[in-house]
C-alpha cells in the first residue's frame, strides 16, 4: 500500500464522502433492526457516526440532532482516556458520562476501532437512548439532586475483545437495569452496527488506499468548514440578545431563567449563556454540551442544506460564558431532564435572532421533550417491564405557512410509539390519543396543535414518573401572532381529574389513567390579516 496519494479529483472527493455517509446510514439501519425497545427500533432515539484517526467527526448519520455535538465530543474525549494503543480489531468500549462530554446517561455510546492489516484507520461510534439506567425511577427518569441517583455512570469501559462481549461486564450492566431483556438486546445492535460500519469502511479503505482516505478527510474537514464559514458570513452580523424561563426545577416552584446572547461575526456563530441561573440541584440541568447541541442546531439551519455534518462544520460555532450554570452544569450535577433545558434554548436562540432574520425565524414551538417513564410488575408476561415514551406537540408558525401539528420540533427527531406496538407489548392501554383542539396560537399563520395522550393500566399498579414542563409559560407568537396553549398532566382525568406537576412520579393504581397534554406552537403576525379561506378551514377542522 502507498504511503503517499496523488491529489484527490471533484468525483472521487465526492464518491468518498458519500460512501463514508452511507456507512454510518447502514451503521443505523443495523441498530434500528437489531434493537429489542420500542425506544430505538420504532422511536429511532439514536445516532452514528465515524471519526478518523485525528478523532475528527468525519460523518454522521441523520439522526437526532440532539446528538450533533455530544457524538462529536464524548468519543475523542473517551477514546484519548482509554487509550488509543489499547483497542484492537473486534475491540469496543462503552461511556454514558454526561460530565465527560456525553448527553444524559441513558444515552449510552458505543465506541470500536476500524483496522485495515493492523493499521487503525478511524473509530466508529453510535450513541443510542436506552429505556433504563437503574436509579430512583422507572426509565431513570425523577427527581433527584445528584448524578449519581440517575443511574449507572460508565466511564469508557471495554464491553469487546476481538469480536467477543465481555460477558461479566454485561451481567454486571443488566444487573443494574429495570429493562434486562431491552438493555441485552439494544446494546448488542449496537456492537453490531459498529462492526458492519468497520466492515464497510475498510473495504473502501482497502480499494482506494489509507494514505488517500487520510487525505480525504483532510480536505472534507476544511472544505466543510470553508463552506460553513462563508454561508454565516452572509448572514446579518451582531449581536442579539433574549431571555426566557422553565416553569422550575421540580424542587420549588421559582422559575428558571435562560439568558442567551447570541453572535455572528467572522464566518463564526456564538452563544454566551452568562446571566442565567446558577446550576441547580434538579435534573433539569444541561451541559455545555447539550447547549451546545442547540447552538449546533440553530446553525444548521441556517447553512446549506448541503453542507455535510462533521468537525469542520462544528469549528465554526462555540458556547461561551462561565461554568456551574444551569446550562453549563458540572459534576456532580444530574441532568436527566437537560434536554428540556436544551429544547428550550434552541428556541430562545431562534427568539434572539428574530430581529435579524425576521423573514427566517419561526414562532415557538412545544419547546418540551415530554419525557414519561413508567414500569412495574407485568401479570401477563410475568416479570417487571419498564417503558419510556416522549410526546409530540405542536410547531411554531412560520413567516410564510402555518406551523405543523403533532410533531417533534427542534432537537427532538424521534418518531411516533404506534398504538397497536406498545399494547402487543407492554401492560398498558392508550385509550385516547389526538389533537388538542384550539391548542395552537391564533396568527396570519396559526401555530400547530398539541397531542393529548392518555394511558390506562388495566392490569396491574405501575410507577408514572413525569419529567418535562410547559405549564406555566405558554410557546410565543411572533409580530403579533398568539401564544399556543400549555402543557397539562392530569391523573384520572375522567374522575377527580388531578393536575400533576410536570416533574412528578406517581403511583398509578389498577385501572387507573394519566393524561399527557403538549403544547401548540405559537403564532406569527396578526390574526386578523388571516385568509379567509384558512380561517374557514380551521373553523371546518376544529383547528381553533
Amino acid at each position: 500500500m502507498p504511503d503517499t496519494a496523488p491529489a484527490l479529483d471533484p468525483v472521487t472527493f465526492e464518491v468518498l464522502r458519500n460512501a463514508v455517509l452511507n456507512a454510518t446510514e447502514e451503521m443505523a439501519l443495523t441498530v434500528r433492526r437489531a434493537a429489542y425497545s420500542t425506544n430505538i427500533k420504532t422511536r429511532a432515539d439514536f445516532s452514528c457516526a465515524f471519526f478518523d484517526t485525528k478523532l475528527r467527526c468525519i460523518a454522521q448519520s441523520f439522526a437526532q440532532p440532539s446528538h450533533l455535538v455530544a457524538m462529536a465530543t464524548i468519543t475523542p474525549n473517551a477514546v484519548r482516556e482509554y487509550g488509543e494503543a489499547r483497542f484492537g480489531p473486534g475491540d469496543a468500549i462503552l461511556v454514558n458520562d454526561p460530565h465527560r462530554g456525553s448527553s444524559h446517561l441513558n444515552d449510552i455510546t458505543c465506541i470500536a476501532p476500524v483496522h485495515l492489516d493492523g493499521q487503525c484507520i478511524g473509530y466508529l461510534a453510535n450513541m443510542a437512548h436506552h429505556v433504563d439506567v437503574g436509579g430512583a425511577s422507572p426509565a431513570s427518569l425523577g427527581l433527584n439532586r445528584e448524578l449519581f441517583q440517575e443511574g449507572i455512570i460508565i466511564p469508557p469501559t471495554r464491553i469487546a475483545t476481538g469480536g467477543s462481549i465481555d460477558d461479566n461486564l454485561l451481567g454486571l450492566l443488566l444487573a443494574n437495569v429495570r429493562a434486562p431483556r431491552e438493555t441485552n438486546g439494544d446494546l448488542r445492535a449496537q456492537l453490531s452496527a459498529n462492526f458492519v460500519g468497520a466492515a464497510r469502511l475498510s473495504g473502501l479503505a482497502r480499494r482506494y488506499g489509507a494514505a488517500t482516505l487520510a487525505q480525504f478527510f483532510d480536505a472534507l474537514i476544511a472544505h466543510t468548514e470553508r463552506w460553513t464559514a462563508r454561508d454565516l458570513a452572509a448572514l446579518p452580523n451582531g449581536s442579539w440578545t433574549a431571555e426566557t424561563f422553565r416553569d422550575d426545577d421540580g424542587f420549588s416552584d421559582q422559575p428558571v431563567r435562560l439568558r442567551a446572547r447570541v453572535t455572528i461575526a467572522d464566518g463564526r456563530i456564538s452563544l454566551d449563556l452568562t446571566g442565567s441561573a446558577p446550576q441547580l440541584a434538579s435534573p433539569l440541568n444541561c451541559t455545555r454540551t447539550m447547549a451546545a447541541c442547540a447552538l449546533a442546531f440553530v446553525a444548521r439551519c441556517l447553512v446549506s442544506p448541503d453542507i455535510s455534518i462533521n468537525s469542520g462544520f462544528l469549528a465554526r460555532i462555540a458556547v461561551i460564558g462561565p461554568d456551574g450554570l444551569c446550562c453549563t452544569a458540572q459534576r456532580p450535577a444530574p441532568v436527566v431532564g437537560g434536554w428540556e433545558m436544551a429544547q428550550k434554548l434552541t428556541e430562545l436562540i431562534w427568539l434572539a435572532l428574530h430581529p435579524a432574520l425576521p423573514d427566517r425565524v419561526p414562532a415557538s414551538g412545544k419547546a418540551l421533550i415530554v419525557n414519561l417513564g413508567f414500569g412495574g410488575e407485568d401479570p401477563r408476561r410475568g416479570g417487571y417491564y419498564c417503558y419510556m415514551e416522549t410526546i409530540a406537540g405542536g410547531g411554531g408558525a412560520r413567516p410564510d405557512r402555518d406551523g405543523p401539528t403533532a410533531v417533534q420540533t427542534n432537537l427532538h427527531n424521534t418518531e411516533n410509539a404506534p398504538i397497536e406496538e406498545v399494547e402487543m407489548n407492554y401492560p398498558i392501554r392508550i385509550v385516547r390519543y389526538g389533537l388538542i383542539e384550539g391548542s395552537g396560537g391564533r396568527g396570519r399563520f396559526r401555530g400547530g396543535l398539541g397531542v393529548r395522550r392518555d394511558f390506562e393500566f388495566p392490569d396491574a399498579a405501575c410507577s408514572f414518573t413525569i419529567f418535562s414542563d410547559g405549564r406555566r409559560f405558554a410557546p410565543w407568537g411572533l409580530d403579533g401572532g398568539g401564544p399556543g396553549a400549555c402543557a397539562r398532566y392530569v391523573l384520572d382525568p375522567d374522575g377527580a381529574a388531578r393536575e400533576l406537576p410536570s416533574k412528578v412520579t406517581v403511583m398509578v393504581p389498577k385501572g387507573g389513567r394519566v393524561s399527557v397534554q403538549t403544547p401548540g406552537g405559537g403564532g406569527f403576525g396578526d390574526p386578523a390579516r388571516r385568509d379567509p379561506a384558512a380561517a374557514a378551514d380551521d373553523a371546518r377542522n376544529r383547528y381553533l
